[in-house]
């Protein structure tokens, strides 16, 4: 991709210690929810009781899914699945609308191409992105085109909504292509036979940005440790009824190495 051409929005650079503490409510909460699931393993077993291969899930975004990939990852490999993070700062949209998001689009789907060839996942999970620029039918055709990407690759898609984010000076002439984004990809999904999964994000983010229940950092725009926990919980969760397996319990992932990525620091994150 011509990284001249792309629009940068990653985290400021400062430096503040992560705070760790903050994921003990995260860990409390989700073991209740949790131990009505059938127990705290990872992975699926087959009939005969043998552990059996775990689904590889390819995550796409922009930063603020690239926020959100530390605990994910966990999460997920602590419930015996693989996880390849895709997402971009500063870009990852598929959304091949205006003259600003075509290029990053470009450059998404040749990442792509890429990592269906090297990963072959099961499972793609794209979350809008803050750069999801087009008209309504631009992001149709769009979503629609990554659904075709997916099949022809064996993969079920999952549309992820994004959580509220602040809409600054930077965001405000795309406003509303980020509110029809989702409107878009549901359309997509509702379409597809049941190929296509739509997941709404509301129930655990709530729609006001600023809102404690969205759980942004200083920035208003992405999440800082516990908000990408309690995402992670979430995701892990809805997959594993999706795919048959049993979410591995927050205690067992949630305040693992990943708490102390350097993007949170950037995030000044406390």
């Amino acid at each position: 991709m011509d990284t001249e051409t792309r629009p940068r929005r990653t985290p400021p650079r400062h430096r503040r210690p992560a705070a760790l503490a903050a994921l003990a409510l995260v860990t409390v909460t989700a073991g209740a929810a949790l131990a009505g699931c059938g127990g705290s393993g990872g992975g699926t077993a087959d009939a005969s009781g043998h552990q059996k291969a775990g689904k590889k899930v390819l995550w796409m975004g922009d930063s603020i899914a690239g926020a959100e990939a530390p605990p994910l990852e966990a999460a997920l490999t602590a419930s015996g699945q693989r996880f390849k993070n895709m997402s971009s700062d500063g870009g990852g949209t598929v959304v091949e609308g205006d003259k600003m998001a075509g290029p990053m689009a470009q450059g998404t789907w040749q990442d792509l191409k890429k990592n269906l060839a090297s990963f072959h996942p099961d499972v793609i999970a794209y979350q809008l992105t803050s750069y999801d620029w087009g008209t309504p039918a631009q992001q149709r055709a769009s979503y629609e085109k990554l659904a075709k990407t997916a099949r022809d690759a064996g993969a079920e898609l999952d549309l992820v909504s994004a959580p509220p984010f602040k809409i600054d000076d930077f965001y405000k002439k795309y406003e509303g292509a980020i509110k029809s984004a989702p409107e878009a990809a549901k359309a997509v999904a509702d379409a597809s036979g049941g190929k296509v999964h739509f997941v709404d994000t509301t129930p655990l983010w709530g729609t006001e940005r600023a809102g404690k229940q969205a759980r942004r950092s200083p920035d208003g725009i992405h999440s800082c440790q516990q908000g990408s926990a309690a995402f992670a919980k979430w995701f892990t969760e809805r997959l594993g009824k999706q795919y048959g397996f049993t979410p591995a319990a927050p205690d067992k992932w949630a305040q693992g190495s990943w708490t102390g990525d350097k993007r949170y620091a950037q995030l000044k994150c406390d």
